[in-house]
């Protein structure tokens, strides 16, 4: 993936009100989730912005709460590539990577962002857009090739994740289907259904009489 630069501040005085008069500066709330799992009750100190989540069973997260400006985060949000997303919080740089966006449900604006913090060894659950690549047996015959799934689920290292899934089709004949568990990418783990079809070679109605005429000769 590409590396998004993006410089974030601590963010103190939280709830709704607060949210708000940010927005009305142009700056947007966000919160980094992800962080350490520490016992609790916790004993030791937080860093500006840091809170912890309790998750039941003596056990609490860390998270961080940010803000960034409207303008800084653009051309991360309004587009169809993806980015592993560098922070830099008052000099202390973070990976991260998407994990939600909220958006105002009558203008559209962007309310809120939820990121997930990424370490080189963990792997994460993340959704890539397909690539579809050749030219189908299938359409060569006269048959319309259909992309269900824009995106996949792949489970690895945010390092190894490609910033798309290219699927090569030129063997997809017409009438048939591509499913996911058809799709093998080394070092990529798909976990969407096995039987979920990505893509399938449909039948036109030109191929249809086509077929038709060829049975009755």
């Amino acid at each position: 993936m590409k590396v998004f630069q993006l410089s974030a501040e601590p963010r103190t005085v939280l709830g709704k009100k607060a949210a708000k008069a940010l927005r009305a500066e142009n700056r947007i709330p966000v919160v980094l989730n992800g962080g350490a799992s520490v016992e609790l009750p916790y004993t030791g100190t937080l860093k500006e912005g840091e809170k912890i989540v309790e998750l039941g069973n003596g056990k609490g997260l860390i998270t961080t709460d940010l803000v960034v400006t409207a303008e800084s985060v653009r051309k991360l949000i309004y587009t169809p590539e993806i980015f592993a997303i560098e922070l830099d919080i008052h000099g202390v740089k973070r990976m991260a990577v998407i994990k939600d966006l909220q958006f105002h449900p009558v203008t559209d604006s962007l309310l809120h962002i939820d990121l997930l913090e990424v370490f080189p060894e963990k792997p994460i659950v993340f959704e890539v857009p397909v690539k579809l690549e050749g030219h189908a047996e299938g359409v060569k015959a006269g048959g319309k090739l259909n992309l269900s799934m824009k995106k996949l689920k792949v489970r690895a290292n945010y390092t190894d994740i490609p910033e798309r899934l290219v699927i090569n089709v030129d063997h997809l004949a017409l009438g048939k289907s591509m499913a996911v568990g058809d799709i093998h990418i080394e070092g990529i783990e798909l976990v969407n259904a096995k039987n979920a079809v990505v893509c399938a070679v449909q039948l036109t109605r030109a191929a249809r009489g086509a077929a038709a005429a060829n049975a009755g000769a």
